[in-house]
């Protein structure tokens, strides 16, 4: 029944990011298209609900099977953003993610990788400081940093994918890359805090 719930809140955060990424493609002027896209962190860590990069940071700090937790997890948010892309193609929303689709694919592995390192530790210093502050401005401004910079941000990733029909073997695999990058980014700064 736990991981039933944790795949549920997986899927509802994964919806939560397409709905940012909606906003976001939907927008001319990216600097507010950054800005809104934080809609998605912001119902996310106000309701609870559970997104990888949000989570992977205090993996440093949980028992080994948080491991199992993180798995349902990428898998829920890869449902919920596929899942909101399919939705949306039945309404009058006009979305056009191929653009910033082909240069993800068009990218090297490394490239992708620690861009996706940068993103995981805007990520852990958004969600863990609104934790600390309960301030939101700290997820608007690290969000809109990590998109204005082309920062990897994986579960984002996944919608642009889905949106633009692009989900095949090769898009995965850049997933599972920037999902790495995400992983470490995000754990360093508890990783490092730990040394004594």
């Amino acid at each position: 029944m736990k991981y039933i719930k944790t795949l549920l809140l997986a899927i509802l955060a994964g919806i939560a990011i397409g709905i940012g990424g909606t906003i976001y493609l939907t927008l001319e002027n990216k600097i507010i298209g950054s800005l809104m896209f934080t809609v998605g962190l912001y119902t996310i860590c106000t309701q609870g609900l559970n997104l990888f990069t949000g989570k992977v940071g205090y993996l440093v700090n949980n028992k080994p099977s948080y491991l199992i937790d993180l798995v349902i997890i990428w898998i829920g948010n890869f449902i919920g953003t596929f899942v909101c892309s399919l939705l949306l193609q039945f309404t009058r929303i006009n979305i056009d993610a191929t653009n910033i689709c082909n240069i993800k694919i068009s990218d090297n592995y490394l490239s992708l990788f620690i861009l996706g390192i940068f993103c995981g530790m805007l990520m852990y210093i958004a969600v863990d400081g609104y934790k600390k502050t309960n301030n939101p401005i700290i997820l608007f401004i690290c969000v809109s940093v990590y998109i204005l910079y082309g920062f990897e941000h994986c579960i984002a990733d996944m919608f642009y994918f889905a949106i633009a029909k692009m989900i095949n073997i090769n898009t995965i695999i850049i997933l599972l890359v920037i999902s790495a990058g995400n992983s470490i980014g995000g754990m360093l700064i508890p990783l490092i805090s730990k040394i004594k």
